[in-house]
């Protein structure tokens, strides 16, 4: 898929689909002892106290209520009863932007150990269970946040309720078992990245791109900081993060509200708050010119990736101009008839593939990211010399309102169509809540996009499409000696 794609839906539905190959879940099937070692519950057991009233919120959209327990745990409920189906999902605010230097990729090892037993239940019990009752659940690690879901039918909601918070409380953290599992998440790295010229690529241009910003580093995490991680880390992450007071449950599909609020009272309400950590601001230094890099690693073909850093939602002081780097994405990339497509694949034939693409719903400032093939018989300074020619043309040329009107329409289209699926449903609910924002905006998106004009799309291209703010990764492909290919074989699918 083009990078805008990747932007656009990855961050949901193909996201869902990678979640399904499975992450932590399917990453060490070997049968286990009983977890011995040090545990969490000592802090984190689940203390007779009191639930509380919940703090129910007044929201735009009938189908959603929204509620708080007296722990701090928020609860997001979507009613949609197309189908006697549920997914509940648990989302923290602990993401790979949480991390610290040394121990990075922390968030998702923990995410892996997750699955590993409480004192209640045993390693892998978690998944069998779920499996048993008709379930699949998976979990994945992102920036800003790591989540754990399960999609059920809909009388199946308290066996996943009680089977999350009882790990939310009460993991079993053994070295035994962070021994194996570590081992599998450095063959995940070495099978997803090391092994992998364009994510190589990639993971060493956001290292160039960023100089302090903590999305500096990869979510899997730096192998030297994997080598040398212990069971301490992720201890001490568990117990840094994992609280109901840093957390929240979304609960979409046939249910009722107050059935559900119900059920997290008895699951999650006698889990006492914990004293999460204050995150210091990490803004990101100015960038006073073009940052350029060369990958050389062994590949068949070269690519192209550029980015320019610009605001988003949660950090533009203009409102507006998130939308209109959207729609300026939209105007590139994002269907058959964009200009990319138009001009470079079928016009040129310059590009085997090309795409443009921005997430605005991060928790800081992101990079409108631009990556390309070559077709035969060019190069990837080609491929640069165009996109920059395609960009001085928004800069200096009013995208048509006729251009304009067509995206919104596909725009509009598309989010219907996300309605279709209710995990895609409760997923922007909890990415939006994990984020800063709030969930409303999902509501809100189609509205604000219909307001942009070609006036505000021109602005923010000549403002944040410029050479201060670029960097540029070019991946130049070396002779691949088949003796050195890796076989496909261990780790587990990571949904990054």
């Amino acid at each position: 898929m083009t990078r805008s794609q990747f932007w656009k839906t990855a961050t949901w539905i193909a996201l869902y689909s990678a979640i399904l190959a499975g992450c932590a879940t399917g990453s060490a099937q070997q049968p286990a002892g009983n977890s011995t070692g040090t545990s969490a519950t000592q802090d984190k057991s689940p203390a007779a106290v009191a639930t509380g009233t919940e703090e129910t919120g007044k929201t735009a959209n009938p189908r959603v209520h929204e509620f708080r327990l007296d722990n701090g745990l928020k609860i997001l409920v979507k009613q949609d009863s197309r189908a006697p189906v549920v997914v509940s999902q648990v989302w923290y605010k602990a993401g790979s932007s949480y991390e610290q230097n040394g121990t990075t990729g922390v968030a998702h090892v923990l995410e892996h150990m997750m699955f590993k037993g409480t004192d209640k239940y045993g390693p892998n019990e978690f998944s069998r269970i779920i499996s048993e009752n008709g379930g699949s659940e998976n979990a994945f690690t992102g920036q800003d946040y790591t989540a754990y879901f399960q999609q059920l039918e809909k009388s199946r909601l308290p066996i996943a309720m009680e089977l999350e918070a009882d790990r939310m409380a009460n993991l079993n953290l053994s070295a035994e078992e962070f021994g194996k599992e570590i081992q599998v998440v450095m063959e995940e790295r070495r099978m997803r990245t090391d092994d992998n010229p364009k994510a190589k690529t990639y993971e060493l241009f956001l290292a160039t791109a960023y100089t302090n910003s903590p999305y500096h580093h990869p979510i899997i995490g730096w192998m030297n900081d994997l080598k040398n991680m212990t069971v301490e880390d992720a201890q001490k992450w568990y117990n840094d993060w994992y609280a109901p007071n840093n957390a929240t449950l979304v609960v979409a599909g046939d249910v009722d509200p107050g059935q559900v609020l119900a059920l997290a009272k008895e699951h999650y309400g006698r889990i006492p708050p914990a004293k999460v950590p204050k995150l210091k601001p990490q803004q990101e230094v100015v960038q006073n010119g073009v940052r350029r890099i060369v990958v050389k690693e062994p590949a068949q073909l070269p690519y192209l990736l550029m980015g320019y850093k610009v605001p988003v939602i949660k950090t533009a002081e203009l409102e507006w101009e998130p939308y209109a780097l959207e729609m300026l994405a939209h105007v590139l990339d994002g269907s058959d008839s964009s200009r990319f497509t138009r001009d470079l694949i079928r016009g040129k034939a310059m590009a085997a593939s090309i795409g443009a693409g921005y997430d605005l719903f991060s928790r800081m400032d992101e990079l409108f990211l631009f990556d390309s093939t070559p077709a035969q018989g060019f190069t990837v300074a080609d491929l640069e010399k165009e996109i920059r020619a395609q960009i001085e043309r928004l800069k200096t040329e009013l995208v048509t309102e006729k251009e304009l009107e067509r995206i919104k329409n596909q725009v509009v289209a598309s989010k219907i169509y996300e309605q279709d699926s209710i995990f895609y449903q409760a997923m922007q609910m909890g990415t939006l809540e994990t984020v800063g924002l709030d969930w409303r905006l999902t509501d809100e998106f189609v509205d604000r996009f219909r307001t942009v004009t070609a006036e505000q799309v021109q602005q923010v291209a000549q403002k944040y499409l410029i050479d201060e703010r670029l960097t540029v990764a070019v991946l130049d492909p070396q002779p691949i000696n088949p003796k050195s290919i890796a076989s496909n074989h261990g780790g587990a699918p990571h949904a990054q």
